[in-house]
């Protein structure tokens, strides 16, 4: 289920031209906010099986704490389940992140206004470029 030499870039409709950092709602922090945080305290260290999973995790009531075995079989269960990929993950939807997959498959983080991800974008380097799920309909 991971991308490997990927770059997931924002999606046709998203709102922003510049990365902007996600806020969490309601005193609850967000999928976004949970991603966010993932990627930018730990780059190119997560697969995007770790990112839906530890999102998802963390979102649970009384996360924490959970380790060897019994995070191994919750992961299990969770991944027994179809479950839709990072191209539908509020960052490059809404957030103007682009996540780009190195040839190990581990993302990091590339905002829509940096040179990096111009270069990329436009097919350079051999990278493959999937454009991020829109948020509406045509």
């Amino acid at each position: 289920m991971n991308y490997f030499g990927t770059l997931i870039a924002v999606a046709d409709d998203c709102p922003v031209t510049r990365g902007v950092v996600p806020a969490a709602r309601g005193g609850r922090k967000t999928v976004a906010v949970l991603q966010y945080e993932m990627l930018t305290e730990r780059p190119g260290r997560l697969t995007q099986e770790d990112v839906l999973f530890e999102s998802w995790f963390l979102r649970r009531p009384g996360a924490g704490g959970l380790a060897g075995p019994e995070a191994a079989a919750l992961r299990e269960e969770f991944f027994s389940k179809e479950q839709p990929c990072l191209r539908a993950s509020p960052l490059p939807k809404k957030y103007g992140f682009g996540l780009l997959f190195d040839d190990d498959g581990l993302v990091t983080l590339c905002p829509v206004e940096s040179g990096e991800y111009a270069r990329l974008a436009a097919g350079a380097e051999g990278v493959t470029v999937l454009k991020a799920l829109r948020s509406a309909r045509r």
